[in-house]
């Protein structure tokens, strides 16, 4: 799947009704159907559903849900449980993954398959449960230490917490890597009409490399250290060569809203996204030529569509709750083009469509 993601669900399917459901709850729910044996997790709001639901529901299906006593334990629980084959995930916010950055990286070092959800909340530091955006470089550039790159899901519905656990836990399991669904307060706690349906993707087999015993076949290793330099460096170039370009390749994701020779074009992720959407519809109806391009995947980030709608536009105008993160990352992508202006606010209270409107007729001044 590259390029282009077409509107509506991915999970849907005809013998499914939808349910009227919390956004953390259709994702447990989503994971769940995913195929999901081992859940560890630590509460903090916004994102404690998750967790609520899925302590119920596993035991009764036999599976493993555990409460641990810290969020540095939750994900090296993680890791231990993917090592063996198991399909697993833990889901977290902000400032408690800050605490995984360690184990995040060596999650990405051990290249074994696993899935984090983390639904932001404001900071830095402790912050509070405000709505944000502002933990796009915890994820996409990289916390923990050294050289890495993890595939990233952006939602903006219900329906997509949906879909995108569904691929998430598909392409952490393809690329045997770590797969982050990255949303927020608002989408974690809002409800909406979602699909759950059937899990979509083909299950794939770890037995080529789990540590899951070794009789009647010779023993596995996996881990992150080397002594010999030469050997250290081999294994990271050829992840990034062999493993992160082929993602980049075949797993870069946007979505595109009336992209008809825009002259303004609007940029977003998230919650966001779709709370511009109705100013961009007010404002094409009263003339004024803007569309938008949304990045699905955070990393890997659409930069060819980014540039290909921000030439021709006589400016861009990227939209966030923080103060200026995936603008670098737009900035990048226009390469020059054409103006980018930024409209942002840290945590508090999110943009209205009203605002955003009015921030459009502005640009096109």
């Amino acid at each position: 799947m590259n390029g282009v993601v077409p509107s509506g669900s991915v999970s849907a399917d005809k013998n499914s009704e939808a349910e009227f459901l919390k956004g953390n709850v259709a994702l447990a729910k989503a994971a769940l159907n995913a195929g999901l044996e081992c859940f560890f997790g630590y509460p903090i709001t916004p994102q404690n559903e998750i967790g609520e639901f899925l302590s119920e529901e596993m035991p009764k299906m036999g599976r493993v849900f555990l409460q641990s006593e810290s969020e540095v334990a939750s994900i090296n629980m993680l890791l231990g449980a993917a090592s063996v084959g198991k399909i697993a995930m833990t889901s977290s916010s902000s400032c408690a993954i800050a605490l995984m950055q360690e184990g995040i990286s060596y999650i990405c070092a051990d290249d074994i398959p696993a899935v984090l959800v983390s639904v932001m909340r404001a900071g830095p530091g402790l912050g509070y449960i405000f709505p944000s955006q502002s933990d796009y470089f915890q994820t996409v550039k990289g916390g923990g230490n050294g050289d890495y790159k993890i595939p990233t899901l952006a939602p903006s519905s219900v329906q997509e917490m949906v879909d995108f656990t569904y691929r998430a836990f598909y392409l952490s399991q393809k690329y045997r890597t770590l797969t982050i669904v990255l949303a927020d307060g608002l989408l974690g706690q809002m409800m909406e009409a979602a699909v759950v349906g059937e899990y979509p993707y083909p299950k794939i087999d770890p037995g080529d490399w789990a540590l899951d015993g070794a009789k009647g076949r010779d023993g596995r290793w996996i881990g992150s250290i080397y002594t010999d330099k030469e050997v250290a460096r081999e294994v990271v170039e050829r992840r990034f060569r062999e493993k992160y370009a082929l993602i980049a390749a075949n797993e870069t994701t946007h979505r595109e809203f009336m992209c008809d020779e825009p002259e303004i074009l609007i940029t977003a992720f998230g919650s966001v996204a779709r709370i511009a959407k109705e100013a961009i519809v007010r404002a094409n109806r009263e003339g004024i030529k803007v569309g938008m391009v949304r990045p699905i995947t955070l990393w890997p980030f659409p930069y060819d569509a980014v540039y290909k709608h921000a030439r021709r536009a006589k400016v861009v105008l990227d939209i966030e709750m923080n103060m200026g993160q995936m603008l670098e990352d737009i900035k990048i992508a226009v390469n020059g083009a054409t103006p980018v202006e930024f409209m942002g606010r840290a945590a508090g209270e999110y943009f209205n469509a009203d605002e955003i409107y009015e921030r459009i007729k502005e640009a096109a001044r």
